[in-house]
């Protein structure tokens, strides 16, 4: 495969770009979007003490759930936790620190960081302390708004359907979800994939996430979980 670009890497030197205490953003929804293969590295490799920004924490054995139950995470910035009852219960217990963000919001905020902006004004939850606490409020036009501040990590790791050498992403269906915003926002943008294709192969007018946003591409080994909707 021609890797002019020098950004096909393999597995291992891509997970060396992940370490404990790091801030890490996923891609995926409930684990379909989330990359297989540098998560069971990330677990195999023993990083700890992270901090997860993305959707929600998956299950306890897909996606982003498994570093969750493996105790690698020590702080999740997500939407939801519903799916993952270990998430709930290191939360009362402590032992997992947890920011609920509205899932609009929550992406805006990572879409202000994958930009630069300064932050983006909401009205959501305006009479709930628990909301407001610690968030300054901003007048426009009259009306009052909470800010929120963007999100960035130091990687962001996402996956694809197909990638090219320079990085040029398709996604497949639905796999799409939050995977575009989360290659934006990181320092350093990992896109695992199922099949690398020769540059120049891909349609432009199909591309969704443009190679600059890119840094580095691995060969995914495949979903190493069962979907809830499969048999046992």
């Amino acid at each position: 495969m021609n890797n002019v670009y020098g950004k096909i890497v393999s597995v291992q030197e891509a997970l060396s770009h992940i370490k404990s205490h790091s801030t890490v953003m996923f891609g995926g929804f409930g684990g379909i979007g989330s990359p297989p293969t540098l998560i069971q590295g990330m677990i195999d490799k023993g990083i700890e003490d992270l901090v997860l920004i993305g959707n929600d924490t998956g299950f306890p054995t897909i996606g982003i759930g498994k570093l969750i139950v493996s105790g690698a995470a020590k702080k999740v910035i997500v939407s939801h936790i519903g799916s993952n009852p270990v998430a709930g219960e290191k939360m009362t217990n402590k032992e997992l620190e947890i920011e609920f963000s509205p899932q609009g919001t929550l992406i805006e905020r990572i879409r202000a960081g994958g930009v630069g902006l300064g932050g983006i004004l909401i009205d959501i939850g305006m009479d709930n302390e628990t909301v407001t606490k610690g968030k300054k409020k901003v007048e426009v036009q009259g009306k009052t708004y909470l800010l929120e501040t963007p999100l960035t990590a130091d990687v962001s790791i996402i996956y694809a359907k197909k990638a090219d050498s320079f990085g040029n992403l398709i996604y497949d269906k639905t796999a799409q979800n939050t995977n575009p915003f989360i290659a934006m926002a990181g320092e350093k943008t990992i896109a695992e994939v199922e099949e690398i294709v020769p540059l120049g192969s891909l349609n432009p007018n199909e591309i969704m996430t443009q190679g600059c946003f890119v840094d580095m591409v691995v060969q995914s080994e495949g979903v190493n979980w069962k979907w809830v909707w499969e048999k046992r």
